[in-house]
């Protein structure tokens, strides 16, 4: 068994200050040579950026110009933090709602390497709105909730296509920025264009709920039932199904709600398999399960042996580490698929065909 451990942060801070700007700080080392060598210096200019950023989403354009300055001001930070057409990235994870009389959960597992998440949960009241979840490319969110109790977030969508638009994270951040429902957050997720195809889950605190398709360079269509994993409806095949087991998690979370799961024992079904995964080594392991309740406006991060319980209006700032265990050998395939140089290729943001990891793969084909 390989071990590997995590630290998660909650921070929380009303107005963009020097708590984010530590944090930048701490990530963009990281976040900069990527951003160069996936194009990101070829992309759109920082002028295109923050006229598509005011276009789309005006609300956010103040936002955006404190962090930038907060940053450095360079014309580089600028055009990442706008997320305008930016290089291709993945991920994992699975999304299920479940809504009884009196309450409503969303619950999603975030499936990565955790070399590849920044562990960061903000609470934030950038506009006035308070609003919390976890953060992706530095003020984006993968999933969170406001103080209205909407709640909101996102799946890979399976593929690697793209075209022109914002980065997912940046709009599920607009969406808790600007709207207190369902009806308005689909709205939104209609008219802002996403550069990948993505499959996003709302919920809000009256039990409304929907499930949504993003494809690549605009377009949305919500789907009958309030789960996602990494594929779409559309009839393209996704990238890596047979790794990610992304049919199969998707069938667990129909056959769970079509039984009748309450609300409150939702999130117990995502801390086992087949949707909790341990393939930590391989870039595919559940670094956390994210339950959020809108009738509260509270959510909880859970792992194998710990809860962290937070409050819209009583957020505790603190730290915790997480211990991961990988108990999947690198080559336990019968066809000696090695899933580990899969996992890293997948982690990296690589298209391969997982053939090409089998040796005399023409022969077992």
């Amino acid at each position: 068994m390989t071990s590997h451990s995590m630290l998660f942060d909650a921070v929380s801070e009303t107005t963009p200050g020097p708590k984010w700007q530590a944090r930048w700080n701490r990530s963009w080392p990281a976040y900069e040579p990527w951003f160069i060598a996936r194009g990101g210096d070829s992309g759109p200019s920082r002028a295109e950026c923050e006229a598509k950023l005011a276009e789309y989403m005006p609300e956010l354009v103040e936002t955006h110009a404190a962090l930038t300055e907060l940053a450095g001001g360079s014309d580089r930070a600028a055009r990442f933090l706008s997320t305008w057409c930016p290089p291709n990235y993945l991920g994992g994870c699975s999304l299920a709602c479940a809504v009884s009389d009196t309450d409503v959960r969303l619950v999603r597992n975030y499936d990565l390497s955790p070399d590849l998440n920044e562990g960061l949960l903000l609470h934030t009241a950038w506009r006035g709105k308070k609003v919390m979840g976890m953060v992706e490319f530095l003020w984006g969110l993968s999933d969170g909730i406001n103080e209205n109790g909407l709640s909101i977030a996102l799946a890979y969508g399976g593929r690697q296509d793209t075209g022109c638009g914002f980065g997912i994270t940046t709009i599920l951040r607009y969406v808790l920025e600007t709207c207190d429902t369902v009806e308005e957050a689909l709205a939104v997720l209609h008219r802002v264009p996403s550069h990948m195809g993505y499959n996003v889950l709302v919920a809000d605190a009256s039990g409304n709920t929907a499930s949504v398709e993003l494809y690549a360079g605009g377009g949305a269509e919500v789907q009958p039932v309030p789960l996602a994993t990494n594929h779409q409806s559309n009839g393209t095949k996704p990238d890596r199904a047979e790794f990610t087991d992304t049919y199969g998690r998707a069938e667990t979370l129909k056959t769970l709600l079509a039984a009748g799961e309450t609300p409150e024992k939702l999130v117990d079904n995502f801390k086992v398999t087949p949707l909790k995964q341990d393939r930590y080594s391989a870039g595919f392991g559940t670094l956390f399960t994210a339950e959020y309740a809108p009738v509260t406006s509270t959510m909880v991060l859970h792992w194998t042996n710990e809860a962290w319980e937070q409050s819209i209006d009583d957020f505790q700032e603190g730290q915790r580490t997480i211990h991961y265990t990988n108990t999947v050998g690198t080559s336990a395939d019968p066809l000696g698929i090695d899933w580990q140089a899969v996992g890293e290729a997948y982690a990296r943001g690589e298209i391969p065909d997982w053939r090409t990891f089998v040796p005399n793969w023409q022969n077992a084909a």
